[in-house]
């Protein structure tokens, strides 16, 4: 029996607002003193190549269709790209801050495979309008880890990155299969769960 995909929404929306308070704790105290600890380099960029391998069962077991199964393996593959490049720098074998250009790849395609893999428009139902959002989301803020690369050690670059996969758990924190958005729901979407 397969869980509903909101609740595969809310397992990466937890690993995004575990990613969001590694990187505002990193921005608040500063990389030197979140550094101290030799653990806690690899934290943040350890949990997002775990989320980019864990979409790959989503991308085998939750898809029903190609285009989901290609949109969940870009993810899986730009997820662990990035994170991969975020742990190559932590540990000193990449040493150009130009490879934190791997995260904005990873927003661009992640936004782009958002909007291509919903079917729907907006006002179809809430998943629907969640796409939407979520992919127009991420291709907006590509711009944040862009001035992030140009400005690595600035906290207001640093929090906005942070801040960034805040609103990201929230729009996946607000997924339901089948609701309405904004009292609206398409006849052809079927009854709300709830």
């Amino acid at each position: 029996m397969q869980p509903p995909a909101e609740h595969v929404h809310w397992l990466f929306g937890t690993g995004f607002v575990i990613l969001s308070l590694c990187l505002l704790a990193e921005a608040i105290v500063g990389v030197d003193v979140w550094r101290k600890r030799a653990w806690r380099a690899y934290l943040w960029p350890g949990t997002l190549f775990f989320m980019g391998v864990m979409l790959w069962p989503v991308m085998t077991f939750f898809t029903n269709s190609t285009i989901h199964m290609l949109a969940h393996g870009a993810w899986a593959d730009v997820l662990m790209f990035a994170g991969a490049t975020e742990l190559a720098l932590v540990r000193g074998k990449l040493v150009s801050p130009w490879w934190r250009l791997a995260t904005v790849l990873a927003f661009v395609v992640s936004g782009s495979a958002f909007l291509v893999h919903e079917q729907n428009t907006w006002f179809f139902q809430r998943s629907s309008f969640l796409h939407h959002l979520m992919g127009w989301t991420l291709l907006g803020v590509a711009i944040v880890p862009f001035a992030r690369c140009l400005r690595p050690r600035s906290v207001l670059f640093g929090s906005a990155y942070a801040l960034t996969f805040v609103a990201i758990a929230v729009i996946l924190f607000c997924d339901r299969d089948l609701a309405s958005v904004f009292g609206h729901l398409s006849p052809l979407a079927g009854s709300p769960h709830r």
